[in-house]
């Protein structure tokens, strides 16, 4: 999954997969998470990328460029919280994880070197400890 990817490219254009607009319209996340596909991942904000991996959307790009993020501050805050990008990224199931041992290795790590987890993580980081 550690792989050199073009961050000039968008979600769309990696996965060479474009969605279609449903005909009955759609909801304000839905179409946040449409728009965002369509921007080139490079330019995605911490805010993004939390948001894009809650909705396991784009997870082979996303999950290491999240990673990079995490390793200089792993309580990197986007629009909720301090270490929401980590939340977001330890709440992903057992077979990403599965998929993707050396993430998964390099989550660990962050997570052990954390010197005070934050309250509203704690649940997070005991739960994909247990994996």
């Amino acid at each position: 999954m550690t792989r050199l990817v073009n961050r000039d490219l968008s979600l769309e254009e990696l996965e060479r997969d474009r969605w279609s607009v449903p005909l009955g319209g759609e909801t304000r996340l839905m179409a946040n998470v449409r728009r965002l596909r369509r921007k080139p991942i490079g330019g995605l904000t911490v805010e993004d990328m939390r948001l894009l991996i809650r909705q396991d959307v784009g997870l082979a790009y996303l999950l290491p460029l999240a990673v990079e993020v995490l390793r200089i501050d792993p309580l990197a805050e986007g629009d909720m919280y301090e270490g929401d990008l980590l939340a977001a990224v330890l709440t992903r199931s057992a077979e990403v994880w599965s998929e993707s041992p050396e993430l998964e290795r390099d989550v660990r790590l962050i997570v052990s070197e954390l010197a005070d987890v934050p309250p509203a993580l704690q649940r997070e980081v005991e739960r994909f400890l247990a994996l």
